[in-house]
């Protein structure tokens, strides 16, 4: 009795919000570190509460390097530390969130589709800044990482897939007791983010309670974080666990990385930008380009600088001719045009007759079906191989143009290369939406949960659609939208690749073939676009033989990290702006 009379008294503490001065005092003790900093690889941790003066805090954080993002944290008094440097310093407007360890319920154990994992390799650092940097957050530096792995302050874990290695989310945890020596010794939980591809659902939790357990297991008392006000999924899902709310205040520098939360929202002509344009602004804005948004919501910009200006549709701008823009859109033009500059192609042909039809496919045995002129993966169908589905396929093809192209279907991956000025500055394997069973959700509900991450992952641009094409993708694998998955069970519900349509990018620049980087350099000197991104087909990236299927006069450069896409174009609009750190 006495026992579960303790742990419902702790239960009620771990519930009750700590009161600011009382949670600060009991973390100090008069032997603690003075004046403690600690290097997270993306910046220092400064810990506020081992500070006597707060303008010993301010001067630290304006000796904050360039790139890193310094955070002064455990603040009781923000408004004066700000008061040193106002011109320089601000308020973090974010929550703190505290879950006390000795009350935490470690979850159910289940079997999931990937593992956590401490960081064991240099490789693993290329692929959390690779996730970082696709978040838009601040990358780590390799060297300072690898450097202070046996640190016992600082922790990395990894979430990486069963199967193919990849990994899909990283967290950084901090023991209070070795980088501050406090009384009352906690921890705390940063720069959590998670893979904009990843298809296994619970990957944040996974790492949350990763770290939790970890420090219970060193005895630390509680786990703290801090998380950006209006992020209602993360706070969901913190409460979930237990954190409950403290009034914990951080300062910041000011500085390009973190320019919004000081700032404010964007102005009324800059917010309904989508994130292909927003990325462009943004490096434009960095190097001093002036901006003039003229119509954000359907990506048109106008940018100037020197005495020339540049007006822009995302990465369609008027240096691409008329001619350029009519060869991509129209996709057989493109195909025959690069036929007969020798590069390979698939055959092709225009929809017409039912006896046509039937011929085409009777040639190939398996046929695309697809607009002339479309984008955005809209109105396609891949791998037709029956009269009935193709006849399907053309009349859905007919809603987005009156002329319908019918396409040997070719297998290999799907490689799009992203070529800027004749040169090719990205390549990235393309892999269609797909869920991953848990045993209990039908296809259809793991379908909506997945496509909600994805549009939260790139900003509403990627959601899966559940179509005729998405019941068609199922039937041919013997499923169907009410079907509960197996748990594990990894199932592609798309056949295209786009990412519109909830498909997942992967960068294989270092990868490709020096025979694939030549076709794709050759292939935009054939069609006279400066910027165009190419669709591949190959078997293998690090392989020779390929065909080209598509290219697009206005690719999307957001979705290249770590390629500099965007410095790349901002270089072939206004050349004498280019920076140094654009080099890659």
């Amino acid at each position: 009795m006495k026992t579960r009379k303790h742990a419902q008294r702790a239960l009620r503490l771990a519930r009750k919000p700590i009161p600011q001065a009382e949670g600060l005092r009991t973390m100090v003790r008069p032997e603690s570190a003075a004046n403690a900093v600690v290097d997270c690889g993306w910046g220092r941790l400064i810990a506020g509460h081992t500070f006597a003066d707060p303008a010993d805090i301010a001067a630290e954080l304006l000796q904050e390097r360039p790139g890193d993002r310094d955070i002064a944290f455990y603040l009781d008094k923000p408004h004066v530390v700000v008061a040193q440097a106002p011109q320089q310093l601000f308020v973090d407007p974010s929550e703190a969130f505290r879950l006390m360890l000795n009350s935490y319920q470690p979850a159910r154990a289940v079997r999931r589709g990937f593992t956590v994992r401490r960081l064991r390799t240099r490789s693993d650092l290329a692929a959390v800044n690779a996730i970082y940097r696709s978040r838009r957050m601040v990358p780590v530096d390799p060297q300072r990482v690898w450097g202070s792995r046996a640190d016992r302050r600082t922790v990395y874990v990894l979430a990486e897939d069963r199967i193919s290695g990849e990994v899909l989310g990283v967290a950084m945890g901090l023991d209070h007791a070795e980088a501050f020596g406090d009384a009352n010794p906690g921890a705390s939980l940063w720069a959590l983010a998670v893979a904009p591809q990843a298809a296994h659902p619970g990957i944040g939790e996974a790492l949350t309670r990763y770290l939790a357990e970890y420090f219970h297991a060193r005895g630390r008392a509680y786990m703290d974080l801090s998380v950006m006000h209006d992020n209602q999924s993360a706070i969901a899902l913190y409460t979930k666990l237990g954190f409950q709310n403290v009034q914990v205040f951080a300062v910041k520098h000011r500085n390009a990385i973190n320019q919004p939360l000081f700032t404010g929202p964007p102005h009324s002509d800059e917010a309904g930008l989508n994130p292909y344009a927003r990325i462009i602004l943004d490096e434009a804005q960095r190097r001093g380009i002036l901006v003039d948004v003229i119509d954000a919501e359907h990506g048109y910009f106008k940018l100037s600088h020197g005495g020339r200006s540049v007006t822009c549709r995302e990465s369609l701008t008027e240096l691409t001719s008329a001619v350029a823009m009519s060869r991509c859109a129209d996709k057989h033009v493109t195909v025959r045009l690069l036929q007969r500059a020798g590069l390979q192609v698939p055959q092709q042909a225009l929809a017409g007759d039912s006896e046509h039809n039937a011929e085409f496919l009777r040639q190939h045995g398996a046929i695309v079906v697809k607009p002339v002129d479309s984008e955005q993966g809209k109105g396609i169908s891949v791998n037709i191989t029956s009269a009935d589905e193709m006849e399907a396929a053309i009349e859905a093809a007919h809603q987005h143009d009156d002329r319908v192209l019918l396409e040997q279907f070719c297998e290999g991956q799907d490689l799009r290369v992203v070529v800027i000025d004749h040169q090719v500055v990205a390549a990235a394997i393309r892999r269609p939406a797909q869920v991953v069973g848990d045993g209990r959700s039908t296809i259809a509900s793991l379908i909506e949960k997945q496509s909600r991450r994805r549009a939260a992952a790139t900003g509403g641009e990627s959601r899966i659609p559940v179509d005729a094409e998405t019941r068609r993708c199922l039937a041919s694998q013997g499923f169907a939208l009410g079907d509960v998955l197996p748990a594990d069970q990894a199932l592609a519900v798309r056949k295209t690749a786009n990412l519109h349509t909830g498909g997942t990018i992967h960068d294989v620049t270092a990868q490709l073939h020096p025979t694939l980087r030549s076709a794709a350099e050759h292939a935009s000197r054939v069609l006279d676009i400066p910027v165009t991104g190419l669709d591949f087909l190959v078997p293998a990236v690090d392989g020779p033989d390929y065909v080209i299927i598509e290219a697009n006069e206005r690719p999307g450069l957001a979705n290249h990290e770590p390629q500099p896409t965007v410095q790349r174009f901002v270089d072939l609009l206004f050349p004498r702006t280019r920076l140094e750190e654009t080099t890659p």
